[in-house]
This record gives structure tokens, sequence and C-alpha cells, in this order.
């Protein structure tokens, strides 16, 4: 499951914004919703991370994905 995070003025997971079963739909709803310009994909672990960027590669938001099987 992509969860897609706004920055709320504090914490850059702030607000849910949505919850989407694949990469490509996270990836629009953020578009849509967030506006972002550039993007990161970092895997951690068993985390995924996608970092939002705006023009100034300022943080906007994040895309995470939490896998259950192996790194």
């Amino acid at each position: 499951m992509w969860k897609v995070y706004k920055w709320d003025g504090h914490y850059i997971m702030g607000d849910l914004i949505g919850k989407h079963t694949s990469e490509k739909a996270a990836l629009n709803k953020a578009k849509k919703e967030i506006k972002y310009t550039y993007y990161e994909k970092v895997k951690k672990g068993k985390e995924t991370l996608i970092w939002l960027d705006d023009e100034n590669h300022t943080p906007m938001g994040v895309i995470v994905k939490k896998s259950r099987g192996a790194t």
C-alpha cells in the first residue's frame, strides 16, 4: 500500500491525502494535490520512500510503502 503524505507546515508526513495500490497512482495523486516538481526514490530497509520537492528542492511531501517480505 502506497501512502501519500503532504507537508502540514510542521511535519513532512503531516496530512495523509491518499492510499493507493500502485506507485503510479500514488505519484498521480501527489502531482494533482501537492504539485511537486522533483522526486527521489529511496529504499531503506523494508521501506520505500519517494520524497517530493518543489522547484527550489524544498520538501513538500513523501510517498511511503512498507514491505513485509525480504529487503
